[in-house]
């Protein structure tokens, strides 16, 4: 994509990465994902270009430590710098829909690590 290749994780391998996040919505709401389940703005999920489909993140903004925990069930974002791209829903709980974008890190979560 755009020059670049990506190569989808098939282990569960740790993974943490720093970066920006940005947040995808209305054009998308209602369309399928990379996994098939339709998309929905307003769940707490993501799309990372190469962990496993679906798995969880725990995204935390740069700053301020505020974080979520997000199912990964799409692919994305493939523009420069990206690291992820979260839903609408993630985006507003952690501070960043209304800017469009914000400093995280990214790490690979388990379901039971949730609460």
């Amino acid at each position: 994509m755009f020059g670049r290749e990506y190569v989808p994780a098939t282990s569960l391998r740790p993974y943490r990465e720093r970066g920006v996040a940005s947040w995808y919505g209305r054009k998308f709401h209602g369309e399928k994902t990379s996994n098939g389940e339709t998309y929905d703005m307003y769940s707490m999920t993501a799309a990372h270009p190469t962990l496993p489909l679906p798995s969880y993140a725990r995204v935390t903004k740069r700053g301020d430590g505020r974080g979520v925990v997000v199912r990964v069930n799409d692919r994305g974002p493939f523009l420069h710098g990206r690291v992820i791209d979260l839903s609408y829903a993630a985006a507003h709980r952690i501070g960043i829909a209304q800017k469009g974008s914000g400093e995280v890190e990214s790490r690979r979560s388990s379901r039971a690590r949730r609460r």
